[in-house]
Parts: C-alpha cells; structure tokens; sequence
C-alpha cells in the first residue's frame, strides 16, 4: 500500500513540475500588431469621412482634421486621412507589442 502511495505521489510531483515548465509566455510581435491597429484604424478614419460626405458625423471630420492635414468630408480628404490614420496606428500598435514583449518577460 505505502509503494501505491509513493508512486502516485512521485506521479503527481513529475506532473506538476513538467506543467510548470511547459508554460510559457506569449510573444507578440509588434510589427503585425503595428500593422493590425494601422489598417484598422485607416478603415474607420475612411469610413469616417465617407458618411461625412452624406451629412453624417461632420463633426467627427472637424476633430480629425485638426489633427490630420489634409482629412476632409471626400474621397481625396478621406485617403489622405487614411493615410495618416495608418501611420498613427502603426506606430501605436508597434509600440503596444514591444512594450508588451517587454513586460510579459
């Protein structure tokens, strides 16, 4: 009975530690996140000013364009924010998937 014991005990200890070893962390790469969050970004910003032109969210092109020359309520102005918007995502999802890297060590 006690060697009954003994192993399963031994079992459970091998069991627990190979679990504790195989757990690792998750890497994320920044380049692809970067990439995600740009592309994202740019759709909605286009989007954004595509209703514009119909008279939907006028507002929402005012607040942007301050921000992104060139972004109007048009198809040139909605590109060009597009632009914009896929770098300023690039960059903010580049930088989130580094410092993740970063801290997740």
């Amino acid at each position: 009975m006690a060697t009954s014991a003994n192993t399963t005990a031994n079992m459970n200890m091998v069991a627990a530690a190979n679990t504790a070893a195989s757990v690792k962390t998750t890497h994320c790469s920044p380049n692809a996140l970067g990439i995600s969050v740009g592309a994202l970004w740019a759709l909605y910003i286009f989007s954004g000013a595509i209703m514009a032109m119909f008279g939907w969210g006028m507002a929402f092109v005012k607040v942007f364009s301050s921000l992104y020359l060139g972004y109007a309520a048009s198809f040139g102005g909605a590109v060009i924010g597009a632009i914009w918007a896929f770098v300023d995502g690039y960059v903010a999802g580049f930088v989130v998937g580094w410092l993740y890297n970063r801290l997740a060590k």
